[in-house]
């Protein structure tokens, strides 16, 4: 069975999909691994300007597989601790994956994001959510920490530290309606999957290096070390596009003409 499917249905915008139902898309290395390979072979293709990751069935993704992981690529000969280091290193760079992408990653998040399935949401650039889904830190529940791939580095950051700190150490369910409430989601849509495809196809009418700009700048912005650092790099992206491009001409042409620019990122 193919575990990952990517669809093109419309020109600029990728959709991929994890596709294990039964198991409500759980992290299995047999998913993890074939999807952290398509991400980055989509991140390499220039045709994709955004890219959007949702679940097959009922669930977006449940986390961690009990039942059926799989095996990590290039663990053989291993001990038991370092098998387990490898395994959480492969599964931390879906998320770093995620954020490295030049495109932006729209999650349309179809039905249950459980524990790491809360994490890949996080690590998309824009969360959109069904009706139907709901998130939850359930590490807490299983007598770990809930602290795992970025998700005390990301929830924070999404819905400040206090609203942060009770998710993760109650190991409570977050429906769509308070996600959107608290800024975990952007909103709630009845049809997501065409909703972020609709999103990312808007996204893909602007200039192509200045999305990998704004998503760059916004990805550094979490880290930044201060205000004034923050500014200079983005006013260089600025003038880099401003400089070297035509676009705010073609920009106010098209205003003044009442059609939509066609940006050619070039002089």
């Amino acid at each position: 069975m193919n575990f990952i499917l990517v669809d093109r249905p419309v020109p600029e915008v990728a959709v991929v999909t994890l596709n294990r139902p039964e198991r409500m898309n759980a992290m299995a290395f047999d998913v993890m691994v074939p999807f952290r390979e398509q991400l980055v072979e989509l991140g390499h293709d220039n045709t994709v300007r955004a890219i959007v990751v949702t679940g097959a069935g009922r669930g977006f993704c449940s986390g961690a597989d009990q039942e059926s992981a799989g095996t990590p690529p290039y663990v053989d000969g291993l001990t038991r601790p370092t098998y387990a280091l490898r395994s959480m290193e492969m599964l931390e760079d879906i998320t770093l994956t995620l954020r490295r992408l030049h495109q932006p990653v729209i999650a349309a998040v179809n039905g249950a994001a459980i524990g790491g399935g809360l994490c890949l949401s996080l690590a998309c650039d824009i969360r959109l959510a069904a009706p139907a889904a709901y998130f939850r830190a359930a590490g807490i529940n299983n007598g770990l920490t809930a602290s795992e791939l970025g998700l005390s580095y990301l929830l924070p950051r999404a819905v400040g530290s206090s609203r942060a700190a009770e998710i993760m150490l109650t190991g409570r369910d977050v429906d769509a309606e308070e996600a959107a409430a608290i800024g975990l989601v952007s909103r709630v849509v009845e049809d997501v999957v065409p909703a972020a495809v609709e999103m990312g196809r808007q996204i893909a009418g602007f200039s192509q290096p200045g999305v990998e700009l704004t998503k760059r700048t916004l990805v550094t912005g979490l880290d930044a070390s201060s205000l004034e650092g923050h500014m200079q790099a983005e006013g260089l992206g600025q003038l880099y596009l401003r400089i070297l491009t035509d676009n705010f001409e073609e920009a106010t042409r098209a205003r003044k003409e009442k059609r939509q620019p066609r940006f050619r990122d070039t002089r």
